[in-house]
């Protein structure tokens, strides 16, 4: 290749990026008069890394059909207990990253973690010290601890909203009988106490059968969570805490298909043996115990 050969060549890569850049900046400045100005600045910086993602990548417009066809099955497979979009945010780490952006700047408040696709509004009321399985398959747990502030202080009639998978890393919602189990809400009592019984949570795959597990195996990656219970707190005058405890020792722990795993989160869950156990009859069999304690974080004024 002659001398003047990589001089064209390199002409013509300057003028090719030139144009490309061209087409960014036009596509930018069509967002110059939005409604509001924070609209305009999100769809301004989407559009430049998105850009900047199809010339780093150079990508073919195979690959761009491909990615067409990939989102209009994932919006194809939601349902009203499906969400294949929060499954896909959750294993790309962008639910993560989120919630890390948005925590509460105090490192001594609880952390937050992912909400995950399995929540359900309307779930059953349940006394402190009572049980929220319902008949759900698995090891009977007691978990129980205190919901404070920054400061120590009790946070007392917060809802704690809780909800798990069974022994078999199913949720109610995944079964087609319409029962409701393994999932509850209570309050703390005026010392911020709470309790409740219920299964010790087992591993289990997201919904890998949708376009966001062809991704998954594509990438030579596992759908598995470790075992955990989920925790939705609430209170007057507080940020709401969405948060799960991981069962230590479990497996899985350093390979979360949605990266939510925290050290702070992860609780023993005690093995004891059969005779007294708190707010119940004496158990016949061998039952365990966690506790956590939860400190929430003061709304903003």
């Amino acid at each position: 290749m002659t001398t003047d050969d990589i001089t064209r060549e390199a002409a013509a890569a300057d003028e090719r990026a030139a144009l490309e850049q061209a087409v960014t900046e036009k596509v930018i400045a069509s967002f110059a008069d939005s409604t509001t100005d924070r609209f305009g600045r999100l769809m301004a910086s989407l559009v430049r890394h998105l850009h900047a993602f199809a010339r780093d990548v150079r990508l073919t417009e195979a690959e761009w059909e491909a990615a067409i066809r990939f989102l209009t099955d994932t919006g194809a497979i939601c349902a009203d207990k499906r969400q294949e979009f929060i499954l896909l945010s959750d294993v790309l780490g962008l639910s993560m990253l989120t919630i890390g952006i948005n925590s509460p700047p105090d490192r001594a408040v609880t952390e937050s973690t992912v909400f995950g696709p399995f929540f359900v509004d309307g779930s059953p009321h349940i006394s402190l010290g009572g049980t929220m399985s319902a008949g759900a398959a698995g090891r009977p747990c007691f978990v129980g601890g205190r919901i404070t502030d920054e400061e120590g202080v009790p946070v007392a009639g917060a809802r704690v909203e809780v909800w798990e998978a069974d022994d078999d890393g199913l949720y109610d919602v995944q079964y087609e009988d319409d029962v409701t189990q393994a999932r509850g809400h209570l309050f703390s009592d005026e010392k911020g106490g709470y309790r409740f019984w219920s299964i010790v949570p087992s591993p289990y795959p997201i919904p890998d059968d949708g376009p966001v597990g062809r991704l998954l195996r594509a990438a030579n990656r596992s759908p598995m969570r470790p075992a955990h219970i989920h925790f939705m707190v609430s209170a007057p005058g507080f940020r709401t805490l969405i948060t799960h405890i991981f069962v230590a020792g479990g497996p899985h722990l350093e390979s979360d298909a949605v990266f939510a795993v925290k050290p702070g989160l992860i609780v023993e869950f005690a093995q004891q043996p059969p005779g007294r156990a708190p707010d119940t009859d004496v158990m016949a069999t061998t039952w365990y115990r966690a506790e956590f304690d939860i400190t929430l974080a003061r709304a903003e004024a």
